[in-house]
């Protein structure tokens, strides 16, 4: 039925195989639907009712390919790369979760077993790999007709599926975003009565799950669902708190999880970048904590930027995210995401640029590009002011930044250039007049120049009782 779609060289080779050894294979998962939905797959799973690693290094010396063959003896699998495919080997297997424990167990199974523990019905297709009936498609729990009605429904009882694997539930979440799928109503349930068995998952699985998720094409229907479903609550409190709508005096601030999903939808319709969506989904994550109502103003969130750029690494510490330029990045987005707001609801000045410049330097456009998908406004015509505000920002962003090279701005007067004029060590003079060049440069009082910092610097010393080196013969 499906022999048109196993027409790379290994399926033959696999097939040949198996009925030399005796060994029954079939390609299963992934590879089966994502054929079946004309989606391209790299990555090919292949069960085998025996040992997947004997079958791997038989088919690896087939292709004379024993250098691409990747052994791993404690999970019983093995993978060869085969002309950008990404093909594994597996021995036909249970896994469950003890009830309070990270580590699953691993059993060996028949086929038929395998293919009632894997998550979905659209992900228990399989296709035989063995010469009496190759290609033939094996679809014992009707994964055909789900993938029609666009439904993630589970092989067994929801809750038996996802009790034995708890991430299975964020990966319901996860394909449901990728496909815009909808996940059935009994197995929606079940993950709302099983969402605290997913602590007992290692967090990096689940950052794995939910950074597709965010990758996705509808990330606001995964996000959506996780906190419905009581997921989200259980790894990403902070985002949680997001949620919801409080009135007094008859006046309401907005949902600031809902608004945060709308900014995630606005910058995905510009940008693929993890981390730029990792800004958009913090960027207001401190409201919660900065929230108060004023009688006068209404409800104020002031200082959220700055309390948000503190939780940044505490949060990916936590969620097991890098600790490095990444983190570095996002939290510099969050930290600035208010001032081209600022900038475009006032008079631009140059000084006002130039310190963005500065702060911002090369994420300047990503930042730009958040603070636009910041705007959620239900008012069209104030969105469009303000989109068209924020034009005249970039407009002059660009204009400075051609006369002024500030963008990853680096001082033209260096502090040893400071210390061998006014024959100085180290010390409190040297960063006062460091700052003093600094100033001058983003307020405009000098061009970025070293002639003109070099006099400004010895005008500086001067004030601070400084000398010029006595010149030596």
């Amino acid at each position: 039925m499906f022999e048109k779609e196993l027409q790379h060289p290994i399926f033959k080779l696999v097939a040949e195989a198996t009925e030399q050894t005796g060994m029954s294979a079939y390609v299963v998962g992934g590879w089966v639907r994502d054929i079946i939905l004309n989606r391209k797959s790299k990555d090919i799973d292949i069960v085998v009712e025996g040992s997947g690693i004997e079958l791997a290094e038989i088919i690896a010396r087939k292709m004379n390919a024993s250098e691409r063959l990747k052994v791993f003896k404690n999970f019983g699998t093995a993978n060869i790369n085969s002309n950008q495919w990404e093909i594994e080997f597996v021995g036909a297997r249970k896994e469950s979760y003890r009830t309070n424990s990270r580590k699953p167990i691993v059993e060996d199974g028949t086929f038929s077993e395998d293919i009632s523990r894997r998550d979905f019905t659209i992900n228990a297709m399989a296709l035989s790999l063995n010469r009496h009936n190759f290609g033939e498609l094996i679809d014992i729990y009707d994964g055909i007709a789900d993938l029609k009605t666009k439904t993630l429904r589970t092989p067994l009882k929801p809750d038996i599926t996802f009790s034995d694997d708890p991430l299975r539930m964020m990966r319901a979440v996860r394909f449901a975003a990728q496909l815009d799928f909808s996940i059935d109503c009994e197995a929606y349930e079940a993950i709302k009565r099983n969402a605290k068995r997913l602590k007992i998952v290692s967090i990096e699985r689940i950052m794995d799950e939910f950074n597709k998720i965010i990758l996705s094409p509808t990330p606001g229907k995964g996000l959506k669902l996780l906190r419905s479903s009581g997921l989200l609550k259980e790894f990403f409190p902070e985002l949680d708190a997001l949620k919801g709508v409080e009135t007094i005096d008859g006046k309401a601030h907005k949902d600031n999880f809902f608004h945060t999903i709308k900014v995630l939808e606005n910058l995905c319709q510009q940008s693929n970048s993890l981390w730029l969506r990792w800004a958009a989904l913090l960027h207001d994550i401190a409201k919660p904590k900065t929230k108060q109502f004023d009688s006068k103003a209404g409800w104020t969130f002031h200082g959220h930027e700055f309390l948000g750029a503190k939780m940044v690494p505490g949060i990916f510490k936590r969620l097991r995210l890098p600790l490095d330029d990444k983190m570095k990045y996002v939290q510099k987005l969050v930290l600035l995401h208010l001032r081209p707001i600022v900038l475009s609801e006032s008079i631009v000045t140059d000084s006002a640029v130039r310190r963005l410049l500065f702060e911002a330097g090369e994420d300047i456009d990503d930042l730009m590009t958040l603070c636009e998908a910041d705007i959620t406004s239900a008012n069209e015509e104030k969105v469009q002011r303000f989109l068209d505000n924020f034009k005249q920002v970039r407009i002059k962003l660009a204009e400075i930044e051609e006369k002024d090279k500030i963008r990853n701005w680096q001082p033209p007067v260096s502090g040893q250039d400071i210390m061998d004029y006014f024959d100085l060590k180290p010390g409190r003079e040297v960063g006062i007049i460091k700052t003093a060049i600094r100033e001058a440069i983003l307020d405009g009082i000098i061009p970025n120049q070293k002639e003109r910092a070099l006099k400004f610097m010895i005008s500086e010393g001067k004030k601070l009782g400084l000398l010029a080196k006595p010149e030596t013969n």
